[in-house]
């Protein structure tokens, strides 16, 4: 199996790879499968999902299988956010004058599998997280490892999906707003789907 020169990636891994960066380039959204298929001049979605699987597990990209659209490139991500100083939310403080340090946001968007959500409602609102946010979830493989005070995104099969604060007492599964407005949801283990838990809220003004 050969390998490229620079990286650990085969042939045609990184054939994928650079395609994939021209285009993104190019065009400011990942490709479709049909789309990698015909530039690599394959008849089955087979291969470019194995290579796009390898990818992501080496590091270079960040994919959600079966979701359109979601590919990033792992290396163009940005890597931090200058942090300018201070600014008061009650009195007057004295301003910045030049950046101390810089607010990296890599590891929140490295992390494997991250997925974004649209929030819809105000249950969440003392959380800081109000209607209209888009919050980003890591996915959760173990649900007997999450703590009490965790926000996660939780599907109740028949219900729907909420997002809440988890809480495990007794033997039960509680899910808690942060709104006096909203009742707990009391459940047992079986019966929710614990989707991802919080790793960051993105607002845009």
């Amino acid at each position: 199996m050969n390998t490229s020169t620079d990286n650990n990636l085969t042939e045609a891994q990184n054939e994928l790879y650079g395609w994939i960066k021209d285009y993104m380039k190019n065009f400011q959204h990942s490709p479709s499968i049909r789309q990698m298929m015909q530039a690599m001049g394959l008849k089955s979605p087979a291969p470019i999902q194995s290579r796009l699987k390898h990818l992501q597990e080496k590091g270079y990209i960040s994919w959600q299988e079966g979701k359109a659209r979601t590919m990033q490139i792992v290396d163009e991500i940005i890597e931090g956010v200058p942090i300018m100083g201070s600014v008061a939310a009650g009195g007057l403080i004295e301003t910045y004058s030049d950046a101390q340090d810089n607010l990296d946001i890599s590891d929140v968007l490295k992390t494997k599998n991250v997925f974004a959500l649209t929030v819809n409602g105000d249950s969440m609102i003392d959380a800081c997280i109000a209607d209209g946010d888009m919050v980003l979830m890591e996915p959760i493989t173990d649900s007997y490892s999450l703590r009490n005070g965790t926000i996660v995104s939780a599907m109740v099969p028949g219900l729907g999906t909420t997002l809440k604060y988890f809480v495990k007492r007794g033997g039960k599964i509680f899910l808690e707003a942060a709104n006096s407005s909203y009742e707990p949801i009391e459940l047992n283990l079986d019966e929710v789907f614990f989707q991802g838990k919080l790793l960051a809220v993105w607002r845009k003004i």
